[in-house]
């Protein structure tokens, strides 16, 4: 099930990203290198970006995505993390996250959606351009903004 994210799952959010980056990926990234999900309601939500999680049969938190609203055109596609189990076509945790914030974004009116992510996490690499992320150069990007670089690659969706 996809819902919008609450602060009773604060601490299974923060598991699943640090399990996601530092077990499965190594990418080494710690917490205090990422102060937005400590609070998600005023990193994304309160300023019209949104989070929404995935939650197992049992009610626990296997999977999230944020948007970042930049401006009134732009937004940053953010922590978009499913737990091992819970990925690929069986279970769709990815594809209906993706969806929620797809749906949200054109709703809300924005006509670009950029993402970082670490040049070594390749998995999530084909899932964006399949969806129609396009890779382009840190010089290209359409606004400036603070991510953690891992050798990151950024996209970039035209909506």
């Amino acid at each position: 099930m996809i819902t919008v994210y609450d602060d009773s799952y604060k601490e299974e959010v923060i598991k699943l990203i640090l399990h996601v980056q530092n077990v499965e990926y190594e990418v080494g990234i710690s917490l205090k290198e990422q102060p937005d999900i400590l609070d998600i309601h005023s990193n994304y939500i309160n300023d019209g970006g949104n989070f929404w999680i995935a939650l197992n049969d049992n009610g626990e938190v296997v999977g999230s995505i944020g948007l970042q609203k930049k401006n009134k055109e732009v937004a940053v596609l953010k922590k978009f993390f499913v737990y091992k189990d819970y990925r690929g076509k069986e279970f769709g945790t990815g594809k209906k996250l993706y969806e929620a914030l797809l749906d949200f974004a054109k709703k809300q009116g924005f006509s670009k959606i950029i993402l970082d992510t670490p040049s070594k996490a390749t998995r999530s690499h084909g899932f964006y351009k399949k969806a129609g992320f396009k890779e382009i150069d840190k010089e290209d990007l359409p606004i400036k903004y603070d991510y953690p670089d891992r050798n990151s690659i950024i996209f970039l969706l035209e909506l």
